[in-house]
């Protein structure tokens, strides 16, 4: 049996399943939301068709219409009882915030002991606030809350009240982030859509695993908690420290962590270099830098604030790289220039791991511990010490004395559970060939008596063999059912909204819950690209215990691109404040008609007029038979397309400009953990625009398959993934049968006040990104394909 890692179990599993078509047009975006009018949404009383009815995402269990929405003005009070806890406070001011970053609407807290009836007033709390308490026992709504589990909610608008009733802190904070996501700004007014919504979670762990990140990403990964963890109700981030904290105890892991990481990124490779034979060797997550303890410290706070539990991933046996990097004596392979496993029967092993172990705890606090733990490729003999011991029994032995040094300052354990299963591991010792040739032996998985006997059943199991299509993993819900039965609670990890008979495997007792996971350090394009359709689908599961499909997922995703966008960048587009926007007249170098035959392009059924997105109109023409500026991108077969087109007429300092293009066939978009090394080359580069200023200088913007464009015919989608983070998809068609999609990608000027000449496209030649394989390679030469610029608008200065 080849070893299946983590990686390649994800890369089968994301074969997303098909569903049905849904596009959402422009005209249906309010502040990046789908949303109708609210008299389009009576009568819709139980929220069979979200998620386009009502904007709230996960979908909430029950929601039904008010009948009228709550308008927002300087008359309104956010209201607070004398006796407001931290968490009252803590509600009223994010939303003062909310409301007064967004919209410059700064409204006031009051204390007050009763509410009054004549005042239009916003009252959150938990049931434990005596003014939420007193107006559900008036309103007759107290017993509704009650029969509520915990995490739970009732929010109501209408006219009168914004009421948030929490069965706990925590379903009051996700009551407030279901208010949030009600705003409505229009020319009319800022409101909060009227409805009535009573709500729960189907599981109860929902979270999300990914690394401690950069200094470059702390501004990004606290927005990232704030504006899509917490906005979307996940309650856990389960954070891989390695060697990422400064160690007063150890600093010497903090040095040979960087001289780790220099090696495999300036080796340009995604695993370590000079593996003993060749062997494999993975997970080496070289993209991380470490911080001062005060600096996680603080995100640990962050983290703590929006009702989220931090569990630190602390690897351990296995995938041990920043434990060893300068301590080569503990190494079960010393041969490796970068050794990733311990020697468990070298007792200074424990006394780092546990002194390591120890420095964490003390910083972040938490009460459960990921310790690692899969991915055992150990060649058996090796070892200098443990040659001659069965492996099996020093890994239980290993996960036993971890699990009770945790326990003994009150700490859970959590770990990843493929050696804890035959089915997935292997029965035995499994025999291996190595690339040069070498043969050898690797452990499989423990023995169910192993199993019973060493490892401790308050162990949180994160399954991540959750999927059948890896067939050589055996049945996935008879890998569940036995965890079930050996008397483990378990998680899915790695989890994807993909999940084979969701419906029915969730009823299992012990499955708590899941985890996507991000195997790259956070940053907002790799996340953007990458890991969105995931973490909405797998949150909108874990919250709602309903599957989204793939196609129908996608256009989910993004038809909330926009707001998306907006909150983890930190920035609003110039375009959304803006209101002097207008077409550019770019017909002068037009090249292309209604057809691309050789690369199956047919435009015949693209509109020819003026078409508007949210404040942005573009001017689509047809003249002489020509639709648009095209430029191929060279691949691995020749097509005598023109690579090139120059003199495309700007004249003006704009603030910004819009590009309303496609390409003319799909591309690829491989995670970024393919070129560790080169993260943004994962996403297959198409070709660029040259922006030309008047005083000759130029600057570039790459046009990126994913990131900022996608494919005319993006209607024919079948996966969850064919979303695209930075460009808004527009329906331009004018026939029901023949769909026309462009992207609409704003670039923002950075050289505001200077006058742009022109703009030059051009297309790549023989790139090559990503490889499909996990290796330490790029991919093959791409496809040739073509970049379509359809239309061109700007916003101009203020003047």
């Amino acid at each position: 049996m080849k070893d299946l890692t983590r990686r390649e179990f994800l890369h089968t599993a994301a074969g997303a399943a098909v569903g049905s078509t849904m596009i959402v047009g422009p005209d249906t975006f309010l502040s990046g939301e789908a949303r109708p009018a609210p008299s389009t949404a009576e009568g819709h009383s139980d929220g069979a068709d979200l998620p386009f009815q009502f904007p709230i995402f996960p979908k909430p269990q029950e929601i039904s219409s008010s009948g009228s929405d709550f308008v927002l003005d300087n008359q309104v009070r956010i209201v607070v009882p004398s006796d407001a806890s931290e968490q009252d406070l803590l509600l009223a001011g994010l939303l003062v915030n909310e409301l007064g970053d967004r919209f410059g609407l700064h409204l006031k807290i009051e204390r007050v002991t009763t509410l009054d009836t004549n005042a239009r007033v916003i009252l959150m709390g938990s049931i434990k606030n005596s003014l939420v308490r007193r107006y559900c026992t008036v309103t007759e709504l107290m017993a509704s809350t009650q029969s509520l589990g915990s995490e739970s909610y009732i929010l109501q608008t209408n006219k009168n009240i914004v009421l948030v009733a929490g069965s706990d802190d925590r379903g009051a904070f996700y009551g407030f982030q279901s208010l949030r996501q009600l705003l409505v700004n229009d020319e009319k007014s800022t409101r909060f859509c009227g409805v009535l919504i009573r709500d729960w979670p189907d599981k109860p762990f929902r979270g999300i695993y990914l690394f401690l990140p950069g200094r470059d990403n702390i501004a990004f990964f606290k927005r990232f908690v704030r504006d899509f963890m917490a906005l979307y109700k996940y309650n856990t981030l389960i954070m891989e420290m390695n060697a990422c904290m400064r160690l007063d105890h150890h600093p010497e892991l903090n040095y040979g962590w960087v001289q780790f990481a220099r090696d495999a990124n300036y080796s340009c490779r995604n695993y370590p270099p000079r593996p003993f034979h060749g062997m494999e060797q993975n997970s080496s997550h070289q993209d991380t830098a470490f911080l001062e303890k005060e600096e996680v410290a603080d995100l640990a706070r962050w983290v703590r604030r929006h009702h989220i539990e931090l569990v630190p991933s602390l690897p351990s046996f296995t995938h041990s790289y920043y434990l060893l990097t300068e301590h080569r004596d503990l190494a079960a392979v010393p041969q490796n220039k970068w050794p990733d496993i311990y020697c468990p029967s070298n007792p200074k092993s424990y006394s780092l791991v546990f002194e390591v172990y120890d420095e964490f705890i003390d910083v972040l606090k938490p009460k459960r511990v990921h310790i690692g733990h899969d991915e055992l490729f150990l060649p058996v003999g090796v070892s200098p010490q443990c040659h001659d011991q069965d492996i099996g029994e020093l890994f239980g032995e290993d996960v036993k004395k971890i699990h009770d040094h945790l326990a003994s300052k009150g700490i859970a354990t959590g770990l990843w559970g493929d050696m804890l299963l035959q089915s997935v591991r292997g029965n035995g010792l499994q025999k291996k060939v190595a690339p040069d040739g070498w043969i050898y032996h690797s452990p499989g998985g423990l023995t169910p008596e192993q199993v019973e006997r060493l490892i401790p059943k308050d162990c949180l199991i994160y399954n991540w063999f959750w999927s059948d299509r890896m067939r050589q993993l055996g049945s996935a819900e008879l890998n569940e059912a036995y965890l079930d039965k050996m008397g483990f609670q378990q998680v899915f990890g790695n989890f994807e909204p993909n999940i084979e008979h969701y419906e029915t495997r969730k009823k299992l007792p012990t499955l708590l819950g899941g985890a996507p996971s991000a195997w790259f350090a956070p940053n907002e394009i790799g996340f953007g690209k990458d890991l969105l359709s995931n973490f909405l689908g797998c949150g909108n599961i874990l919250w709602s215990g309903q599957v989204i499909e793939g196609k129908d997922l996608s256009a989910r995703v993004q038809s909330m691109m926009p707001a998306i966008r907006v909150r983890l960048s930190g920035t609003t587009p110039p375009s959304r404040t803006e209101t002097s926007i207008v077409p550019v007249d770019i017909s002068s170098r037009f090249n292309m008609g209604d057809a691309l035959p050789m690369l199956g392009v047919n435009l015949d059924g693209m509109a020819t007029e003026i078409v508007q997105y949210n404040n942005v109109p573009f001017d689509l023409q047809r003249v002489n038979r020509m639709r648009g500026i095209m430029v191929r991108t060279e691949g691995k077969q020749p097509m005598g397309l023109p690579g090139i087109v120059t003199g495309i007429p700007v004249g003006e300092a704009p603030t910004s400009l819009v590009f309303l293009h496609a390409s003319a066939r799909r591309a690829s978009n491989r995670e970024s953990i393919r070129l560790i090394w080169d993260q943004q080359d994962t996403a297959d580069l198409l070709g660029w625009y040259e922006v030309v200023y008047e005083d000759g200088f130029v600057t570039t913007i790459p046009i990126r398959y994913g990131v900022n464009i996608l494919e005319w015919n993006w209607d024919e989608r079948a996966s969850a993934h064919d979303y695209c983070y930075n460009a808004d998809a527009l329906a331009v068609g004018n026939r029901e049968k023949n769909s026309v999609t462009f992207f609409a990608y704003e670039w923002t000027n950075p050289r505001l006040g200077k006058v742009i000449q022109e703009i030059r496209l051009k297309g790549t030649t023989e790139f090559r990104g990503g490889s499909d394989e996990f290796n330490n390679e790029y991919g093959p030469v791409v496809a040739s394909n073509a970049v379509i610029l359809a239309a061109l608008s700007l916003v101009r200065k203020r003047g």
